[in-house]
């Protein structure tokens, strides 16, 4: 198993399941389980949070397609890096990128607790946690195509709950409510739109399952651009809707944001509903967190950067199994940081550390190697000189900048501990390649 045996990921993904992936990942984290906090921050003008975050994401995510198509490989953005850069930079970034999916899965499964006690008042918020960690944990070793199918159907029904929203906003729509208002200003958007940018999670982890993607160099970039478009259309209405409905206040201020919405137009009975929309939505976003950070321990594994027995892949259910585990254990450690707000904003400063590597990469890359085949390119450039990539690079860097400092320190001493275990793995690997080449002479 692994490499030295025959079992290789299922390549059994098309466009319609890669980007169902996307789409499943990107509507399921930020909006059913942090509106709420990022309405405190924006006030009404959250929907103006959402665009600032979306324009982002879109600028990197023009980088990762054409990074994709020289490099579709399991752990993205680790490779990238690596190519355009060196092994110990990839290995940072992997590090507090696999980091950033783990807390994800822990914020996230915290949320779908709280929508679960919407329903069932008695059931306790870590055990719920834990034990959706663990049975998504479960469908992940099961196979590629059993959480395939389970994506699909969670996806339909958490984006027909968010149609429904936009719907019952048209019905109750308030003309008199100021949508630019901001108890805190611009600067109020800005830090909303860098804890929103939470919402947005998840197309760049498209690239991070092209080895198991039928034609990841065609697929892997159209599947990511169009999740985005598709989110970011359904976020912005969203959030119009629910401050017009009830306002900031009401929204910061309430555990579940969505089912307050309903709750407040339709009745209790029909908040239930959305409830259960929420469970799905949380759901599908905890399974896919799990999926990606263990094909990118899996891949990381693979390329020699950590233990061999992690990428061992079982034989049956062709699923990276011991990675799997790893992420499962991890990702309940975490459920007892506590406070949901402080992780979601560890999971988005890493991923705005990656994204500015990321960006670099295909700057330095275009230069390194140009005549490397691009099968997607970025457009608007001057000479070899990508310009959206540029974008991509200033405005992870200034969301980073509207990052609170407490955060950023803790960042910072992920990425310090990253710099550690590369150096003892790399120390440890080279001492018993020594040895066994003194032992065979």
């Amino acid at each position: 198993m692994g490499k030295t045996g025959n079992a290789r990921l299922e390549k059994s993904l098309g466009l319609f399941e890669t980007t169902m992936y996307g789409v499943g990942i990107i509507l399921g984290a930020g909006i059913y389980a942090l509106l709420g906090q990022g309405a405190g921050l924006a006030g009404n003008a959250v929907w103006i949070s959402f665009i600032i975050a979306a324009v982002v994401s879109a600028f990197t995510g023009l980088s990762y397609c054409e990074l994709n198509s020289m490099m579709p490989k399991e752990a993205a953005e680790y490779n990238y890096t690596k190519r355009a850069f060196n092994r110990k930079v990839a290995f940072v970034v992997g590090w507090v990128l696999i980091l950033s999916l783990i807390v994800a899965a822990s914020a996230v499964s915290l949320g779908f607790a709280g929508y679960f006690q919407k329903i069932v008042a008695s059931a306790p918020v870590i055990p719920t946690a834990l034990a959706i960690i663990a049975v998504f944990s479960a469908l992940n070793l099961w196979g590629i195509k059993e959480s395939s199918n389970f994506n699909i159907v969670a996806t339909l029904i958490e984006g027909g709950g968010l149609v429904a929203i936009v719907i019952v906003g048209l019905m109750f729509f308030n003309p008199s409510i100021d949508l630019t208002f901001s108890p805190q200003g611009f600067t109020g958007v800005m830090a909303g739109a860098a804890l929103m940018f939470f919402a947005f999670i998840g197309f760049q982890d498209i690239a991070n399952m092209s080895e198991e993607t039928r034609d990841p160099k065609s697929i892997v970039p159209k599947a990511m651009l169009i999740s985005l478009a598709v989110s970011t259309v359904l976020y912005i209405l969203v959030a119009l809707a629910a401050v017009s409905i009830v306002g900031w206040e009401a929204l910061a201020s309430s555990g579940a944001p969505l089912s307050l919405i309903i709750d407040n137009t339709l009745g209790s009975g029909a908040a239930i509903i959305m409830s259960i929309v929420a469970l799905f939505s949380t759901g599908n976003t905890i399974l896919i967190c799990l999926i990606v950070a263990s094909r990118m321990i899996y891949g990381i594994s693979r390329d020699g950067s950590l233990p061999d027995f992690l990428s061992r892949v079982h034989p049956k259910t062709r699923t990276p199994y011991i990675a799997i585990l790893i992420t499962m254990l991890l990702s309940i450690g975490f459920l007892f940081a506590g406070d949901i707000g402080f992780i979601a904003n560890v999971t988005t400063t890493s991923i705005f550390v990656a994204f500015v590597f990321v960006n670099l990469s295909v700057i330095v890359l275009r230069y390194t190697q140009p005549r490397e085949k691009r099968t997607f390119r970025i457009p608007l450039n001057i000479g070899r000189f990508p310009v959206l990539a540029l974008f991509g690079l200033l405005s992870s860097i200034a969301m980073l900048i509207y990052t609170d400092i407490n955060i950023l320190i803790f960042e910072a001493l992920l990425i310090f501990v990253g710099i550690i275990i590369y150096n003892i793995f790399r120390r440890t690997r080279v001492d018993v390649k020594v040895k066994i080449d003194v032992d065979v002479k």
